[in-house]
């Protein structure tokens, strides 16, 4: 458990039932619930310089626990193995930018949408051999980042290249911060991730690094949960209360417009 866990859960356990019942909402009399997530996509989910865990789905999750009258606590885990351990049971629920797809479907339950990005190029700030999605397929010596089963592996296999999963040409790595670190030293040359990510480590950068091309598709992002979870319809109901109320806007110009990565 990341050092703002502890806290979260002691803000969490003194949520006031009248709230949520006066939005209509199911309250949930307190109940636990442990979120899996990766803590590494920025800046939905990251540890700042203090080593606290932060960010836009933190604050959205706090909003939610407000309302449906739950008591959140937080476990960290890998990306490659959230799926798998959320569709296990072991976790109540995953976090981390997750991107809703038929696939996984049937493994999890999904919530409804809470975000949609346009998926990007992500380059060095005096990248100048490529500028589109063709031109980068079109030279064989560049080199593009990602994490093994995410959106941006298959859009790098399917979109930008030839449709081989084992193409040499895309570098893996464990978390989407090493595969920035790696495009910022030079080791590859792109690294494809959704747009309102990119473009905080775009403004953080002080000019080193910069987007190019046109967007390559969209993305919604959802909460992820064990099959059949009855979390599912009352989250689902918060997420549609911060919709009409404004509260996910509010969100999102904290975290995608005053916020700036190199906090």
């Amino acid at each position: 458990m990341r050092p703002i866990a502890a806290a979260l859960a002691l803000v969490l356990t003194a949520l006031a039932p009248a709230a949520a019942t006066a939005q209509g909402l199911p309250d949930l009399g307190g109940r636990p619930v442990t979120v899996a997530t990766e803590n590494a996509y920025p800046p939905l989910q990251f540890i700042d310089a203090s080593g606290n865990a932060v960010g836009w789905e933190y604050d959205a999750m706090a909003e939610i626990a407000r309302r449906l009258n739950i008591t959140v606590t937080y476990a960290n885990i890998s990306w490659d193995a959230m799926i798998a351990a959320v569709s296990e049971g072991q976790f109540d629920l995953g976090m981390t930018g997750i991107t809703i797809r038929d696939d996984r479907k049937e493994k999890v339950d999904f919530s409804d949408p809470y975000m949609r990005s346009e998926m990007v190029m992500m380059v060095r700030g005096d990248e100048a051999r490529f500028a589109d999605a063709a031109s980068f397929a079109a030279n064989p010596d560049l080199l593009v980042a990602a994490q093994p089963g995410t959106t941006p592996f298959y859009v790098a296999v399917y979109d930008l290249l030839d449709g081989n999963e084992a193409n040499p040409r895309i570098k893996l790595f464990e978390t989407f911060g090493a595969g920035v670190a790696a495009l910022r030293a030079g080791d590859v040359d792109l690294v494809l991730t959704d747009g309102t990510a990119g473009q905080g480590y775009v403004d953080a950068s002080s000019g080193a690094l910069k987007i190019v091309g046109g967007p390559l598709g969209t993305e919604d992002f959802g909460f992820i949960f064990p099959k059949g979870s009855d979390l599912v319809a009352p989250i689902n109901a918060a997420i549609a209360a911060m919709k009409a109320d404004g509260t996910i806007a509010a969100l999102d110009r904290k975290w995608f417009l005053d916020f700036k990565m190199g906090q």
